[in-house]
């Protein structure tokens, strides 16, 4: 994208930092506005505050993790997975290990700093990283295909539900998805430009902080190696050796990190299969948590349904020219492809990672409609973004406002879609 002018340059980065600017004001946690002073109270009106207001179970369990960091230290991490293993053998289901570790150590970091209450300061971190991860999105969609895609991605990142829902609640999805997008950007850089010591670095250090994160690092890596065994064909960049063994060294410094922080090979290994073990047997798990392999489809329709039917269709319209919508619909697929097939594991809140890749598609795909009318095709993308961002902003509203939905999952996602109604009292 060429500005024409000065004056154009000005317009675009104007309308940029109002874009980012509404985003990061809505992924601020809504409790921040009550007990804050006067003028950022008068804020609160503006701010579209979820319904779900209490402490949701994994949120419980993160904010013991923290108090148990704040009372020992670091050095007490092994008792905390201790603990764990010994509370986890007497339960029927799972609970969520404390070997999400960076996630908990973060908020740790937060209270250190600032001295807030546990939970207060996981919100403040899922909060931070939503927004980092907008900004991470508008620098990755700029690197791919330039100015005007950035803005346009960071428009429909800004107002995506899902995004806004985990930035307002103690999880670590939202959490995980930063990590999750920071390397598949890191991965596309090594790829355009091989070689590059300092990239590399970044690369490898985004693999280890995803395997401290959550376990689900491993559907990363999956569709990262993917990637990496497609470009032979479709051509994304070069594969050095270098990059290769970044790709293993970054992986497995995490899980020494995490064997350190266990106490030891065996007790990282007892976790893990405690934490997956039991899930086959957690009443909620089997509830919720299957399906058939179109589940996530489904749920995303229900949720951003303009998006995914967008996305669809610029995945129908891919060609080998248009290589950064071909890298990222690959992730997605090969993320897809394992995730769909995880028994009792289904959930939405683990497609997070996918929000930036599917929007960069749907704003490809309006782009491609736009383009008959030469004159006013600037003018009419600009609407078109626009009221996809509203119908988007308006899933959230009907989702996560008027209606108490808390997880993603397709009983309640129904309900406040007034899909699923309960059946009348007699």
């Amino acid at each position: 994208m060429a500005f024409e002018s000065a004056r154009g340059q000005k317009s675009y980065v104007a309308a940029l930092c109002i874009v980012l600017a509404i985003g990061a004001f809505l992924r601020i946690p809504a409790p921040i506005f009550s007990g804050a002073n006067a003028p950022l109270r008068q804020l609160e009106a503006l701010h579209p505050a979820p319904k779900f207001d209490g402490i949701g179970f994994d949120e419980g369990l993160y904010r013991g993790y923290v108090n148990s960091l704040i009372a020992g230290g670091l050095t007490a991490y092994p008792e905390i997975v201790d603990h764990y293993i010994e509370v986890q053998q007497k339960l029927t289901g799972s609970i969520l290990p404390p070997v999400r570790f960076l996630y908990v150590f973060s908020a740790y970091l937060w209270h250190q700093i600032f001295g807030t209450e546990a939970l207060v300061a996981l919100h403040a971190v899922s909060s931070l990283f939503s927004i980092l991860t907008l900004l991470l999105s508008t620098v990755f969609a700029w690197r791919l295909k330039g100015p005007a895609w950035a803005l346009g991605v960071a428009a429909l990142m800004s107002f995506a539900p899902t995004q806004i829902h985990m930035s307002q609640h103690a999880l670590v999805d939202g959490f995980f998805t930063f990590w999750a997008l920071f390397c598949l950007c890191m991965l596309w850089e090594n790829l355009r430009s091989p070689g590059n010591w300092a990239r590399l670095a970044a690369y490898v250090f985004g693999l280890c902080c995803l395997v401290l994160t959550k376990e689900n690092a491993f559907f990363v890596f999956v569709a990262l190696m993917v990637l990496i065994a497609v470009n032979r064909w479709l051509h994304f960049g070069g594969v050095t050796r270098e990059l290769l063994l970044c790709s293993i060294v970054g992986p497995l410094l995490g899980f020494v990190v995490l064997v350190f922080l266990a106490g030891g090979l065996e007790t990282l290994r007892t976790t893990y299969q405690l934490s997956v073990s039991k899930n086959y047997h957690l009443p909620y798990a089997i509830l919720t948590g299957d399906g058939p392999w179109h589940r996530y489809l489904v749920d995303l329709l229900l949720v951003s349904p303009l998006i995914l039917l967008l996305a669809i269709g610029a995945a129908f319209r891919l060609n080998r020219a248009q290589r950064p919508e071909l890298f990222l619909f690959v992730f997605i697929a090969a993320s897809y492809l394992v995730m769909c097939n995880v028994k009792y594991g289904m959930n939405l809140r683990y497609a997070n990672m996918w929000d930036m890749p599917l929007r960069v598609l749907a704003f490809s795909q309006l782009a491609a409609f736009c383009a008959p009318s030469q004159r006013y095709r600037p003018l009419i993308l600009c609407v078109a973004v626009g009221l996809v961002c509203a119908v988007e902003f308006r899933q959230y509203i009907i989702l996560f406002v008027q209606y108490p939905l808390y997880e993603l999952v397709p009983e309640g996602l129904l309900r406040a879609l007034h899909i699923l109604k309960s059946a009348p009292a007699p």
